[in-house]
């Protein structure tokens, strides 16, 4: 029986999950689903150009891992480009890190999907009650079927 896969972290969740070639109707369209870690691999290898060994630390994987991650998004992304296929972005095994400032210190820690803050959270720093989201907060989670409204 193989082992249940490692929760990835993502710092990231897009707003657009959805990406066609302009001019085909949808009904023409094969699609390819990119999951979210998927995403996030691309996003900090190739948008931040993070070095692997960072990125795998980021999303809390191995390098081998991470490696498999980024290689699987790669012909993902080239086989809707290349054959002009739609691209879905949903599901996978991710955590997601918000994170958080202390208007009162300025310290700035994450939480794993915390949501709105609640009452009971507290800065780890100054023990303070107020604080602002920050980061690459949008406008869907995970659960469900990966949506809600700010």
């Amino acid at each position: 029986m193989p082992r249940p896969p490692i929760w990835r972290k993502v710092e990231f969740l897009p707003e657009i999950t959805y990406f066609k070639p302009a001019g085909v109707p949808l009904r023409q369209l094969d699609e390819v689903v990119l999951t979210v870690e998927e995403l996030e691999a691309i996003r900090l290898k190739d948008m931040e150009g993070l070095e692997q060994e960072d990125c795998a630390e980021k999303m809390g994987v191995s390098r081998p891992t991470f490696f498999r991650i980024i290689n699987s998004a790669r012909s993902k992304v080239a086989d809707a480009l290349i054959n002009a296929k739609a691209i879905r972005i949903e599901g996978g095994n991710y955590k997601y890190l918000q994170s958080l400032e202390c208007s009162t210190c300025g310290h700035v820690w994450q939480e794993e999907h915390p949501g709105e803050p609640d009452e009971d959270m507290e800065c780890p720093k100054c023990h303070g009650k107020k604080f602002s989201l920050t980061g690459h907060r949008r406008g869907w989670c995970h659960g469900g079927d990966g949506r809600h409204s700010d």
